[in-house]
């Protein structure tokens, strides 16, 4: 038996996997460069894929909101010029909440619409001033 014949030490260690029988492994490492253009190309790849779901989602909560607000200033205050929903950290209540604007300026809080802004249904009777 001549060394031409001899299995190379990565054959036997593939031994249980014949499909890696014709793998010769490569010692050359990786450059300091290309490591970092591949990091920055796994970046890009990873933000295509999540950036627009999150524009969805935000797009989609502040249409949600603004079109829930409209309906609740109509019912709790029709008297007022204008809505606006706005997402508040430090408001009446963490989330969306729904603001009724009055001509000379002023604002009041309608409706606390929550973390995800969603329809509720309106009263079906009258509001009761207490």
């Amino acid at each position: 038996m001549n060394d031409d014949d001899a299995p190379r030490d990565h054959e036997v260690e593939f031994e249980a996997e014949p499909e890696l029988l014709g793998y010769e492994p490569h010692a050359r490492p990786v450059g300091a460069r290309r490591r970092m253009v591949m990091r920055i190309v796994v970046l890009v790849g990873l933000l295509a894929l999540v950036l627009p779901g999150i524009l969805v989602t935000v797009l989609t909560a502040d249409r949600t909101a603004q079109y829930s607000c409209a309906a609740y200033t109509q019912y709790y205050a029709p008297e007022a010029v204008g809505s606006q929903a706005r997402f508040d950290l430090f408001g009446p209540s963490i989330g969306w909440n729904c603001y009724a604007q009055f001509f000379g300026g002023g604002e009041v809080v309608i409706a606390s619409l929550g973390l995800i802004p969603g329809w509720r249904p309106l009263p079906t009777q009258p509001l009761q001033n207490t």
